[in-house]
């Protein structure tokens, strides 16, 4: 089948599927500064773009508090969300009054930064202190807003759990188990197995 966005099938497919298809994907889960009080929330459109320097992006939905105080302080801290920690994740995305504690509101602990202000969740094993780089309304094709904000942080500072490093020197990504975003408003998966390939020995040098 072929179809345009907004354009699709709704009596096949009357759930827009363009999430299930572009998954899974990574869960920025971003604490933020502002005023003293910090908050986090879990999003779903999130990635690594860049690795010198290493750079990551979260797209929120409006200009939510996340974005709004990552803006205002140039600066926010991204927490990996893991299997064991999916339940308190799932509910620091509760619509809390602003100011009310999603740390108090999950059962998780704040822990200090090292080079920014903003605190990380202590209970994960992978945060990054990031400084923010640019913020940006996405527009479509005509110029249009669309209410849809990018914030992309340069990650200053990697706190890492030593307990996951194996015995090659490398992270032992599956004993992590990141839970990752999928279709569906209540579908997630957890990365827990791995595979490996070799690159093939003639991959062109720009790839």
């Amino acid at each position: 089948m072929f179809y345009e966005p907004g354009a699709r099938d709704t009596e096949l497919l009357p759930h827009d599927p363009f999430k299930a298809l572009v998954a899974p994907r990574p869960i920025g889960w971003v604490s933020t500064l502002s005023g003293g009080a910090v908050n986090l929330a879990p999003y779903s459109f999130f990635n690594a773009i860049c690795d010198r320097p290493p750079m990551v992006m979260f797209s929120s939905s409006g200009m939510k508090d996340s974005a709004t105080f990552a803006h205002a302080t140039r600066e926010f801290v991204w927490n990996l969300p893991t299997y064991a920690l999916s339940e308190a994740m799932n509910l620091t995305s509760a619509a809390l009054p602003r100011g009310e504690s999603e740390f108090a509101h999950a059962g998780l602990s704040t822990a200090p930064s090292r080079i920014v202000d903003t605190p990380r969740v202590a209970e994960s094993p992978v945060a990054f202190e990031c400084r923010v780089t640019q913020t940006l309304e996405l527009v479509d094709v005509d110029g249009a807003a669309t209410n849809r904000h990018v914030v992309i942080g340069q990650v200053v500072g990697v706190h890492l759990d030593e307990s996951f490093i194996d015995d090659r020197g490398q992270v032992d990504t599956a004993a992590l188990a990141p839970i990752a975003r999928c279709g569906y408003t209540d579908e997630y998966t957890v990365v827990d197995a791995l595979f490996r390939m070799k690159r093939p020995d003639d991959v062109p040098s720009w790839r």
